[in-house]
């Protein structure tokens, strides 16, 4: 683990290089003789192997990482990179977070799993902590943010039986077109991407659709007695970080309400400091009445998700109806607890809306021939891309990639910048001039 001093020094230090050499990094004995005997593979020696062994379920931008330290991450032959994706807002807090390695250290050796079939001494201070800073009643804990979409869909559903008394099993659940949530076969039923849904039917029933940021299309959907909850990304991340017109997320407020609606707030992506508020939907002072964290719960070290809402709602599930091994068990607990503490005490929300405002003025320079939109909250940004014969986003991408940045395209012509939140005004600025020449180069 680094030290406060070391990792400074790192952040300060030269440009280009692996920062810490690997004679300062404790390694066991057995690693130490691998080191010895073994060369170091190389990048294109990475992809093969992926390529033999792995499921070509992805298609990653050729890199190969190998370490990760604050808003760097350096590849396999030692180069530095700034990280513009932030394993897609997971790593707010920056790689590598030196309060959260600790936490998780500690942890580990110590007790990292009980399963939910006894208590453990962690569980309930996380509770306790994560319910008070958020403000709800009850939190159920998860490990993935499908797992949080998951759980709150069942909850939904067993509230609309128990509370709102819809008829038995002719519950809806309402979503946005263009939402993401996951890859399981209740996230995909939801979907309007055919890469997502596309040969694996049959799916979900019970899930409708509205356009997204269409207050008179959800009016309309809400005459449905049998409508149980409406589920909506603040800002619609996957999509191309989709932003609402102002007051979208006050009115959708009003009209779960007046319909009596849950509103569920996935806040996988756009939450915690992302978007320049410690939740996206806090822009507009709106309380959904049930809450989806995960991500950067974790300060991206280990999977962790949330589900937060009050009793009403989460009471409605009994013991047996609903859980997960690992879902709350120690290790988890405790790294949530240390990632949030640092979002709070080192005010990266306050941090991400500052930065996240310069480096939009920065990005409105770009020539508008080719990059046709800027648009983000805080530092969840997004340009697009007007693609030619020559050039398109993944191509982009590339080069930026040589330039010594990393992003990835979203929908062929969107390029997502979100780098973690502890980035200072000097970085962004030279991040800036990275984007702007490799903006220039085509």
């Amino acid at each position: 683990m680094l030290s406060k001093l070391s990792r400074c020094v790192c952040r300060a230090g030269p440009k280009l290089g692996r920062g810490l050499s690997a004679a300062s990094r404790p390694v066991s004995s057995a690693a130490s003789k691998q080191k010895r005997t073994d060369p170091p593979l190389s990048s294109e020696e990475v992809y093969a192997r992926e390529e033999k062994y792995g499921a070509h379920n992805y298609h990653p931008l050729p890199v190969a990482l190998e370490r990760g330290e604050g808003i760097y991450v350096w590849d396999m032959e030692g180069r530095r990179y700034f990280d513009f994706l932030s394993a897609y807002s997971a790593v707010n807090q920056g790689h590598c977070h030196p309060r959260i390695i600790s936490a998780l250290n500690s942890q580990a050796s110590k007790l990292t799993l009980t399963s939910r079939a006894f208590y453990n001494d962690v569980l309930g201070e996380y509770e306790e902590y994560i319910t008070s800073l958020f403000g709800y009643n009850k939190v159920l804990p998860m490990n993935t943010g499908v797992e949080a979409g998951e759980t709150a869909c069942k909850l939904a559903r067993k509230w609309a039986y128990t509370v709102k008394d819809i008829p038995k099993y002719k519950a809806k659940i309402i979503f946005a077109v263009g939402n993401f949530w996951g890859r399981t076969l209740a996230a995909i039923s939801s979907s309007t991407d055919p890469s997502s849904y596309e040969g694996f039917g049959p799916y979900m029933p019970g899930f409708e659709l509205v356009p997204y940021n269409d207050i008179p299309a959800l009016e309309r959907a809400l005459q449905d007695q049998n409508v149980a909850a409406f589920m909506v990304e603040p800002i619609q991340g996957e999509a191309g970080v989709i932003v609402p017109d102002e007051g979208y997320l006050t009115k959708v407020r009003e009209l779960c309400t007046q319909h009596n609606v849950l509103l569920i707030a996935d806040e996988v992506q756009t939450g915690l400091a992302r978007t320049g508020r410690r939740l996206a939907v806090d822009h507009e002072s709106v309380r959904p009445d049930i809450v989806l964290l995960g991500k950067a719960l974790s300060g991206g070290v280990y999977p962790v998700s949330a589900v937060l809402c009050d009793d009403e709602v989460m009471l409605t599930i009994k013991p047996g109806e609903h859980g997960s091994t690992y879902g709350g068990n120690p290790l988890a607990c405790r790294v949530a607890i240390a990632s949030l503490e640092v979002l709070e005490k080192e005010k990266l929300a306050e941090n991400s809306e500052k930065m996240g405002m310069l480096l939009r003025s920065e990005l409105m320079k770009l020539p508008n021939d080719i990059v046709t939109t800027v648009r983000g909250k805080g530092l969840l940004n997004a340009i697009v891309i007007k693609e030619t014969k020559d050039y398109d986003a993944w191509k982009v991408c590339v080069r930026l990639r040589d330039n010594g940045l990393l992003a990835k395209p979203t929908h062929g012509d969107i390029i997502r910048f979100a780098p973690p939140l502890i980035i200072k005004e000097d970085e962004i600025r030279e991040c800036v001039d990275i984007i702007q020449k490799t903006i220039l180069s085509f």
